[in-house]
């Protein structure tokens, strides 16, 4: 783990970033499929988009669990990733139930990335 403040706040930044362009990436998706058959409205999410993100962030906890303190690799994958959704999904829904997605988006992230951050400290202190 760095031990510097700027190199604990560059892992974080680029963590940060990193999150955010994968929820650029992956999950600013808004076409809905419509299945001409059946009539029946999908998405806009489809299993495959949803996967590859999840491995993404996955990934990018882990990396911020090995260099950076763990609250903060969780913060670090959870607030940006919640916020891109956040600031989205608040301009496309006149509803208001976006607020509760985001409640979901960021608890789920939250915990998560808290269980991503134990499995990862404990296998690393397994192998020591």
């Amino acid at each position: 783990m760095p031990q510097n403040s700027s190199l604990v706040a560059l892992f974080t930044f680029v963590i940060a970033a990193l999150t955010t362009a994968t929820w650029w990436t992956l999950g600013r998706d808004t076409t809905h499929e419509v299945d001409a058959a059946t009539g029946a409205v999908t998405g806009p999410y489809e299993a495959p988009q949803v996967i590859a993100c999840v491995v993404v962030l996955v990934g990018l906890v882990v990396v911020g669990a090995l260099v950076l303190p763990a609250w903060l690799a969780v913060l670090a994958v959870s607030l940006p990733f919640t916020a891109a959704w956040t600031l989205h999904a608040s301009s496309t829904d006149d509803s208001g139930l976006w607020a509760v997605g985001a409640i979901l988006v960021l608890f789920g992230t939250l915990v998560g990335g808290t269980v991503v951050t134990a499995v990862t400290r404990a296998l690393v202190r397994n192998r020591s």
